[in-house]
């Protein structure tokens, strides 16, 4: 028997801060769970699966590739989301995933999502919505970290 996924706390993350009960127990339904140890790869850069990651037990390191170093980009917390635009656009992935302490994270497949459109649409709607706020988010606060860089270089508004 495979493990189940807490509909509470697919409702409790960052993808079904809108969804009702019931609607967190369909979209539970069609997720997986992934159990990961300390260091334990998720994903890989450059990788071709575009599944949807929700982390929830633990930690997750986001790390990138700079000439041939890894840097931790971000450290996810519990109920954070991962894979966004791999998951709506089918592309490569942009960063590595590695698990910090032992880890649990819940998945979504974009074939199993699409399952949900012609019985479901509302839930889908409610998840795209969560997947552009989730997207617009990480856009902000990049920004705003490209502003704080750009004031420590540049030494302007008193910031470095």
């Amino acid at each position: 028997m495979t493990e189940k996924v807490n509909p509470h706390r697919v409702r409790t993350s960052s993808l079904g801060a809108e969804l009702y009960e019931e609607e967190s127990k369909i979209l539970a339904s069609i997720m997986g769970v992934r159990h990961l140890r300390d260091g334990e790869l998720l994903i890989a850069e450059g990788g071709a699966e575009h599944t949807l990651f929700i982390l929830a037990e633990g930690k997750l390191a986001v790390i990138g590739n700079n000439d041939g170093k890894e840097t931790v980009l971000y450290t996810m917390a519990v109920g954070e989301c991962a894979g966004t635009r791999a998951f709506v656009d089918r592309t490569p992935r942009k960063a590595t995933l590695r698990a910090v302490g032992d880890t649990i994270v819940y998945t979504l497949a974009p074939d199993a999502f699409e399952t949900l459109l012609d019985k479901h649409p509302r839930i889908v709607y409610k998840i795209m919505r969560a997947l552009f706020r989730v997207t617009h988010t990480n856009l902000m606060r990049m920004n705003q970290e490209s502003r704080e860089l750009a004031n420590y270089i540049t030494k302007t508004h008193g910031r470095y």
